[in-house]
């Protein structure tokens, strides 16, 4: 599934949607997304939670996988690596782009950087994503 519209109503009743991920582009071996910056999801000097980052960063990595998916299959992630490098103030917004190092038939990795309203790279995430369900 490519279809935005379709991506983003799949995500708006689940966490991602409560986080306010909205996708830019979606494509086989990329994903764009956009996040607002607000206060319940940061620390106390308002500044974007590391957990913020590490779901908005783990949310674009399966959207990714999603939409490489076979009908009947589905996906989740089975290990993720964060390296935090700078900090996103509350009211501004967070821009993730997750790029598919590999896209095999039973695995996808992909690696997602977060920059921040200035460009700045803020974080970069390395996860896997198991694929189940094998076509038939």
């Amino acid at each position: 599934m490519t279809d935005l519209a379709g991506l983003q109503t799949l995500l708006q009743p689940l966490f991602p949607g409560l986080m306010g991920v909205t996708l830019l582009e979606a494509a086989p071996e990329r994903i764009v997304a956009e996040m607002e910056v607000r206060p319940d999801l940061c620390t106390s000097g308002g500044i974007l939670h590391g957990g913020a980052y590490m779901a908005f960063a783990d949310t674009l990595g399966a959207v990714g996988t999603v939409v490489n998916l076979a009908a009947g299959q589905r996906t989740t992630t089975t290990d993720s690596s964060t390296k935090f490098i700078a900090g996103a103030k509350v009211g501004t917004r967070v821009r993730g782009e997750s790029i598919a190092l590999h896209r095999g038939r039973t695995t996808h990795v992909w690696q997602t950087t977060i920059t921040n309203a200035e460009g700045r790279l803020c974080a970069v995430v390395t996860q896997t994503q198991l694929i189940l369900g094998a076509p038939a």
